[in-house]
């Protein structure tokens, strides 16, 4: 099992999403404590190129969650909406 640790930048991004939409991400968080590196159904992961240290995305409907794995924690850096970009 992983702990998963979210930063202010995605509280506050996260906070400004619809409820509809938050409950669907906290569901994708879940999926993020049995397994952070692996895509399955519920969790499309996929890790991003040429970064430093090592950063994910996961995917959930419009929406990127960018995060790190550090040893048995995953750090949650942001969400934002697909047209933004990376």
């Amino acid at each position: 099992m992983y702990s998963v640790i979210v930063s202010r930048t995605f509280q506050k991004q996260f906070h400004s999403l619809q409820e509809q939409l938050q409950q669907r991400i906290r569901n994708a968080l879940k999926e993020l404590e049995i397994n952070p590196n692996q895509p399955r159904s519920g969790a499309d992961i996929k890790p991003l190129k040429n970064t430093k240290p090592q950063k994910h995305r996961l995917r959930v409907g419009d929406h990127r969650i960018i995060y790190m794995i550090e040893e048995n924690t995953v750090y949650v850096i942001e969400v934002f909406k697909r047209s933004k970009g990376y």
